[in-house]
Order: structure tokens, then C-alpha cells, then sequence
């Protein structure tokens, strides 16, 4: 690959890299016809030298890989600045992240009958983190995730739990509703995925719970059945995030069934109260007792 000279397009092109990497993404391909930008090639030419011993292996175990993960990941480390990082305030944060949201045209769902892009709610300062797949209709009209019958199961769930929806935070992979509630599709999570992190990045949650598998797999790149996701914590740190943090290390992320499913399936509401009695031992948090009469 030839040498990038722009520091900005280096950073840009490491950011992103990096986050595909981390989705398990390591084959990239150039559309015939396509605009070069600079200098770079991402496609070596025939003429060029094979490549050196040391990654000749595991190119070859990727015959169509012309950008694989790197050994020396220090490349990663050097990202492209975001609005929100010099803000210490996670409620301006937010407010930058949304602004530089605007009003998204981004990737296919903007012209399929979205009314409005449903940012997140919750506190800023959340220990707690939610987060689901996509807005649904009653989502969409209000602006707001979870506000629908699986909104308020959630909030049951969260009350249950004996805390208020106001003491978490709640966002979703995709920010558009997809038509007729659909499964939000690969190139739309990942256009649309990278808000999310930064989202996380600011608020910095102790813990995050994906709720049902589409947020569960772009969450953590990782293709596995809800069984096997389910009963366990895995330590997460966003795409994008500064990890060297001295103040947040990342959080650790729970899987459970989405409200929808269990709606669907309330035979599964006792599984997802085992997922979130797990959080709450964690975050040190006590249900509220029943009360007499």
C-alpha cells in the first residue's frame, strides 16, 4: 500500500479501518470507476512487489484482503478528532454529536418514510445504557426510542430493577425507522453505528445492555445465537473512543432479549430478568421491595 503523506486522510482512513476491523470486516474491494482520492491505492497494482514474508500468511488466508489488521495497531490510535472530545460536558457533548447528526441523508432510510431521526434519551451521565436496533412507528412520531408497548415494557423492566427511565440512558443501532419496522440492514448499521459510539464514548456507562441480537452483533461483531450471547459480560470499548482515558476504561455489555420479542414470547421474561438481575449486581442495585396490602 502506498504511503499516505495527509495526516487528516490518515487519520480518517484509520478511524474507519479500525471500525470495520472491529466488525469483523477485513476484506475491502474498489468499485470499478471509482474516483481515486490522493495518492492512496487500496488495491495493489499487478506490477507492484509481493508482499513481505511476515504477512504473506495471512493474506493468503484471505486471497481477496488488499487492507488486513495489522500486528502494530498504533496506526489505530491516532483518530480523526470529533467535535465532542474537547467538551467536558456530556450534555453539550451529546448536543454537538446531534448537531453534527443534522438532519441525515446519510444512507437509504432518510427517503424511506422516516419522519423524524430519533436521537436518544435519557441522562447524559448514565451508569446504565440501553441500547435496541431501530425506531419503530410510535418512535418515529414521537422522536423518541422506546416509547411504543416495548417502551414500556422497558420501562417495567428498568423499574423492576429499581431505578426510573430518567436515571438511564436509551438509544438505538439505527437513528431512522426502517420501513414496515424492518431489521435494519448491514451498510445502514454501519452508516449509521458510528453516532452510537460516540454516543457511549460520551456518556461512558459503567454498563451497556443490548437488547436483542441485531444490536447484540453490531455491538460486538460477534454472529451467535442469543444462547450464546446471553449469561455473561464482555468488556467494550467504542470505535472511536479515546481508550487511554484515565477516567473510563470502557464498559461491560450484557445481552437480553429485545421487549418486542418478549411480547412476542413472554415465556422469556423470566430469562431477561435473570440478564438484568446480573447488571444489577454489578451496578449494585436493589429491587424495590413489594409493598403490603
Amino acid at each position: 500500500m502506498a504511503s499516505i503523506q495527509n495526516p487528516e486522510l490518515r487519520r480518517a482512513i484509520a478511524e474507519r479501518l479500525r471500525y470495520y476491523n472491529e466488525l469483523g470486516i477485513y476484506d475491502f474491494y474498489r468499485r470499478e470507476g471509482a474516483a481515486q482520492t490522493a495518492s492512496v491505492k487500496l488495491v495493489p497494482e499487478v506490477s507492484e512487489p509481493a508482499p513481505d514474508l511476515s504477512a504473506r500468511d495471512e493474506m493468503a488466508a484471505k486471497k481477496s484482503a488488499v487492507v488486513s489488521k495489522p500486528r502494530d495497531e498504533s496506526i489505530f490510535e491516532v483518530l480523526n478528532p470529533k467535535p465532542e472530545q474537547g467538551v467536558t460536558d456530556p450534555v453539550a457533548a451529546l448536543k454537538l454529536i446531534r448537531e453534527d447528526l443534522g438532519d441525515c441523508t446519510r444512507c437509504k432510510l432518510h427517503k424511506q418514510g422516516r419522519k423524524q431521526i430519533v436521537f436518544g434519551v435519557g441522562n447524559p451521565r448514565a451508569e446504565l445504557m440501553f441500547v435496541g436496533e431501530g425506531p419503530g412507528a410510535d418512535e418515529d412520531a414521537q422522536g423518541e426510542p422506546f416509547v411504543g408497548r416495548a417502551g414500556q415494557l422497558l420501562n417495567n423492566m428498568i423499574k423492576a430493577m429499581g431505578i426510573r427511565r430518567e436515571d438511564v440512558y436509551i438509544a438505538n443501532v439505527v437513528k431512522c425507522r426502517p420501513p414496515g419496522n424492518r431489521t435494519p440492514e448491514r451498510d445502514e448499521c454501519d452508516t449509521c453505528s458510528p453516532f452510537l459510539m460516540r454516543q457511549i464514548a460520551v456518556i461512558k456507562p459503567k454498563v451497556i445492555v443490548a437488547l436483542g441480537a441485531v444490536a447484540a452483533k453490531n455491538l460486538l461483531a460477534i454472529n451467535a445465537p442469543m444462547s450464546e450471547l446471553r449469561g455473561r459480560f464482555y468488556d467494550f470499548m467504542p470505535s472511536g473512543a479515546r481508550s487511554k482515558d484515565p477516567s473510563w476504561q470502557g464498559s461491560k455489555l450484557a445481552v437480553t432479549y429485545h421487549p418486542a420479542f418478549l411480547l412476542r414470547d413472554p415465556r422469556q421474561k423470566g430469562e431477561a430478568w435473570k440478564d438484568l438481575q446480573m447488571v444489577m449486581k454489578y451496578l449494585g442495585l436493589t429491587p424495590p421491595t413489594k409493598q403490603e396490602g
